[in-house]
């Protein structure tokens, strides 16, 4: 296992372009991330191989579609997937990672401080209850809650120009009709992770 090696070709092949600063900062958060997981069971995947393509590559898939991104919201972030490796790749974004359980925030936290990552901001609330000081260009989750769900709970934080990102295994029918399509149009565009047979897409919703 090459996990440096691994890890620079796997962003290569998704087509990005990270110094060698980002790709080490990368990888000290999956080192930590995989020792805290030992203890708090932070995700289900617990080799540092799948780690890093189901967790890091994965993440930065996404990366093409932050275009323009200077402030953005992770929802229901657990243990800063996708916001931390993003945060990492967009260093002059600031993200703030929302989770309401104490223990991934404790995480978070460490991982922000390890990392030394000073665009990150970490907050323990739940999303209906919390409030942006000021507007988001992007609301992100990845595996939080239905596409329905997870519209419903952020529309007290969007603005015309705010947009929805959320990752899924490939979007539900059921998820499509629990959608109002008054409110909320949506687009779906798969994505390629090396190393990931599963079918994974991106969908991006906006508010009408």
């Amino acid at each position: 296992m090459n996990l440096p090696g691994d890890l620079r070709a796997g962003v290569t092949a998704l087509g990005l372009t990270l110094h060698q600063t980002q790709l080490d900062e990368l990888l000290e958060y999956l080192y930590l991330l995989e020792r805290w997981n030992r203890t708090y069971n932070l995700t289900a995947i617990r080799e540092l191989d799948r780690m890093l393509t189901h967790h890091l590559l994965d993440s930065l898939s996404i990366l093409p579609a932050l275009d323009g991104c200077r402030k953005a919201l992770d929802v229901g972030s657990g243990a800063g997937l996708p916001g931390i490796p993003l945060a990492i790749a967009l260093p002059d974004t600031v993200w703030i990672l929302l989770d309401s359980n104490a223990k991934k925030t404790r995480f978070l936290r460490q991982a922000v401080a390890h990392c030394g990552l000073r665009n990150v901001q970490v907050v323990q609330a739940r999303l209906q209850d919390y409030h942006a000081p000021d507007s988001l260009d992007f609301i992100v989750s990845r595996a939080f809650a239905p596409l329905a769900e997870f519209c419903d709970g952020a529309a007290h934080l969007l603005t015309s120009n705010t947009r929805m990102l959320t990752m899924k295994t490939g979007l539900k029918s059921k998820e499509i009709l629990q959608l109002d399509p008054k409110r909320f149009a949506y687009e779906e565009n798969p994505l390629e992770v090396p190393g990931v047979d599963e079918p994974r897409s991106l969908v991006t919703i906006l508010a009408k």
